[in-house]
């Protein structure tokens, strides 16, 4: 359905693999039961078997296409329509953050109203 489950903001510094690791980390003792994830081709096999081996997750890698020209990656547009859901309101039309937890509460409110237009359009 493209809702978030759960949201990890860190800093730029950080490596996109320690990133997804403590976002598979939340996102486990959160209880979610998640049968597979898709995850970017930029991730190395480490944590694919790190997630298998520490918390049962099976991360399948969405490799974009060799071709030229646009192509629509499988699985990879929900991710991106989720996005573009989360850029209505205003709040994320530029970065006014400064503490990564705000950033974190602000993505957690814009996607509780999203679910709450679902259940009830206006």
């Amino acid at each position: 359905m493209g809702l978030l489950l759960t949201v990890v903001v860190h800093s730029a510094g950080m490596s996109a693999s320690r990133g997804a690791r403590c976002l598979l980390i939340r996102l486990f003792r959160a209880g979610f039961h998640i049968v597979k994830i898709f995850v970017d081709g930029g991730y190395k096999a480490g944590l694919l078997l790190w997630a298998k081996a520490m918390l049962g997750y099976l991360l399948e890698v969405v490799q974009r296409s060799s071709d030229k020209g646009f192509q629509v990656a499988a699985k990879r547009w929900i991710v991106e329509r989720s996005f573009a859901w989360l850029l209505f309101q205003r709040r994320f039309s530029k970065d006014y953050e400064h503490n990564p937890k705000t950033s974190e509460t602000m993505l957690y409110i814009a996607s509780s109203t999203l679910m709450l237009r679902r259940l009830h359009p206006l």
